[in-house]
């Protein structure tokens, strides 16, 4: 089997770090993340999604991030199912978070920054290689007498 999830979206509030009573860190938060098509009006829409971080992670999440964040969260669907305060059973599906990064440019201007950063529309544009927009290279259909041939001298350059 195989669950992974990988997420990019905007957080919708602060992220909430909590204790369990054994003194484990557990930040909950929830992102909001656009769907790839448009309505027939024109409108966007998203999926609410809840993340659920444990420990250095649920530490990392409230110290760097708030709301409206780009952030991009890897991890595993879980469900889960609980009773309420009002003893009714409840279940919830959440996507427990085993890596977090930073997505965009840095903050305060400055150039660069690491991380992925989205593409504004993938259907005419080539793949990217880590970090930015990279086009793919241009090749131009040419004659065979644009190619010189190398000597074979035996010797392997390895």
């Amino acid at each position: 089997m195989f669950n992974k999830a990988i997420l990019i979206g905007r957080l919708v509030v602060d992220p909430e770090l909590r204790q369990t009573p054994g003194g484990v860190s557990v930040c909950t938060f929830r992102i909001a993340v656009d769907r790839s098509f448009t309505s027939k009006d024109g409108e966007r829409q998203a999926d609410f999604l809840d993340i659920v971080a444990w420990r250095e992670r649920a530490e990392f999440v409230t110290r760097y991030f708030s709301k409206g964040k780009l952030i991009l969260v890897e991890g595993s669907v879980q469900s889960r199912t609980y009773t309420d305060k009002n003893d009714q059973k409840r279940s919830a599906v959440e996507v427990v978070a085993e890596n977090i990064r930073f997505v965009g440019p840095k903050e305060g201007g400055g150039g660069g920054g690491g991380g992925y950063r989205p593409l504004p529309d993938d259907s005419d544009v080539p793949s990217t290689r880590m970090g930015g927009n990279v086009p793919a290279p241009a090749y131009s259909s040419g004659s065979a007498e644009s190619f010189a041939e190398i000597e074979d001298d035996g010797d392997l350059p390895f």
